[in-house]
C-alpha cells in the first residue's frame, strides 16, 4: 500500500481548483495525527468512487439518507489509510454489488465538503479522495440503512436527480476519459 501523502502527491489535473483540494488535503493530512479518524471533529477523510456500468454510459448513485441527495457510494475511512480500499468496501457494503472492479489506480477526483450539524455531531469537512470502478449493472442492488435507493442513471441524466457540483463534475470527467458513449461501445 502507497502511503496516503504518496497516493495525494500523485494526482494531477488540469482543473486549478482540484490542485487547491490536493493542496488543502496534503496540509490537513501533515496537520491531524487523526485526520482518518471520526474522532478528527474538525474534518477526516473519507473515500469514494464512480461506478460505472461495463458501457460506461451510467453511474450507481445512492439516495443518501443524512443528506437527502443522489451522490456517488462512499464512506469514511475509520482509521484505514488505504483510500482506494475503502472505496471498494464501502462501494460494495453500500450497493451489494459483488461484480466491482477497479477501472484506475490512481485517484480520480477530490473533494472537500462542510457535513452540516446534527443532534449528535458537530458541522465538520469530509476531505474525499475518489476513484473509478465498475460493476454490471444487471447484478441485483441491495438497499443498506445510509440510502433511500439506488439508481443507475444515464451520464447524461445525472443533473436531472442531482445538482451537486462534484457529482457533475465527475460525470464530466467519466465522458473526457471514454469519449463519447458510442465511440467506446464500438471499441468493445
Amino acid at each position: 500500500m502507497k502511503s496516503p501523502e504518496v497516493v495525494l502527491q500523485a494526482y494531477q489535473s488540469s482543473d486549478s481548483g482540484q490542485m487547491v483540494y490536493k493542496q488543502m488535503m496534503l496540509d490537513f493530512l501533515r496537520q491531524h495525527d487523526n485526520a482518518f479518524d471520526r474522532a478528527c471533529t474538525l474534518g477526516h477523510f473519507t473515500a469514494s468512487a464512480m461506478v460505472l456500468n461495463t458501457t460506461k454510459d451510467k453511474v450507481l448513485l445512492m439516495d443518501h439518507v443524512k443528506l437527502q441527495k443522489w451522490l456517488q457510494l462512499g464512506g469514511h475511512c475509520d482509521g484505514d489509510k488505504d483510500f482506494l480500499q475503502v472505496a471498494v468496501k464501502e462501494a460494495k457494503e453500500e450497493s451489494g454489488l459483488e461484480s466491482i472492479q477497479i477501472l484506475r489506480q490512481d485517484v480520480f477526483d477530490l473533494d472537500i465538503h462542510l457535513i452540516p450539524k446534527r443532534v449528535n455531531e458537530l458541522a465538520h469537512y469530509h476531505y474525499d479522495v475518489r476513484f473509478l470502478l465498475q460493476a454490471d449493472e444487471r447484478e441485483k442492488l441491495q438497499v443498506n440503512c445510509e440510502s433511500n435507493g439506488l439508481q443507475w442513471v444515464s451520464l447524461d441524466a445525472v443533473n436531472g436527480v442531482n445538482s451537486d457540483e462534484s457529482v457533475l463534475r465527475m460525470c464530466d470527467k467519466v465522458r473526457k476519459i471514454f469519449g463519447s458513449v458510442e465511440a467506446y461501445k464500438g471499441t468493445n
